[in-house]
């Protein structure tokens, strides 16, 4: 028995735990600060398994994009708008409903993939001797910038869209603190 391979196998699962139960955490937190808060730890355990993946690449480009600066935006906004203000009553029965549906049928693909019996796809040409011989960063940048260019573009311009979404509602005018706490009620 390769205790190695067991080892590097049972902190991966380790990880991979962890990134579900903290995302989890992101979907159940009620206050927004909790739950960015767990984002940050599935960016982290993200980026552990990459690392163990032989993919440092990537794992330093998601600590610095994701887990700095799309998170800091995040939180940035959250702090701007105060939810707190905002939030008038629960979720409705339209989107529980939504919720529900969209949940089983997640479930549905889940159990499809896992009855296929192949959850990963076959490597093709990118095998770790190839990646080696060649560099992660280059051929992620070759990849990026000749056949993914179209959704590295279209992901540019929805950042672009949620930024400015971001600061129109940052700007936008508010209530005053005692006449919202009395709408509320």
């Amino acid at each position: 028995m390769d205790y190695g391979a067991f080892v590097e196998g049972l902190v991966f699962y380790l990880f991979a735990a962890l990134a579900v139960l903290a995302a989890l955490g992101v979907v159940i937190a009620r206050s927004p600060v909790r739950s960015a808060l767990a984002l940050a730890l599935v960016f982290l355990a993200l980026a552990a398994m990459y690392i163990l993946l032989n993919a440092p690449f990537l794992a330093v480009a998601q600590i610095m994009i994701y887990a700095g600066a799309v998170l800091i935006l995040f939180l940035f906004v959250i702090m701007v708008l105060n939810p707190r203000l905002d939030i008038i009553g629960a979720r409705g029965r339209g989107q529980t409903f939504v919720a529900i549906v969209f949940t089983i049928a997640l479930g549905v693909l889940l159990i499809a993939t896992l009855a296929s019996g192949q959850i990963a796809p076959t490597t093709g040409k990118f095998t770790p001797e190839f990646v080696a011989s060649i560099g992660h960063v280059q051929v992620i940048g070759t990849l990026l910038f000749s056949e993914f260019l179209l959704p590295f573009e279209i992901a540019s311009v929805l950042l672009l869209i949620a930024i400015v979404g971001a600061m129109t509602l940052a700007r936008r005018e508010r209530v005053p603190h005692a006449e919202s706490k009395r709408d509320l009620r």
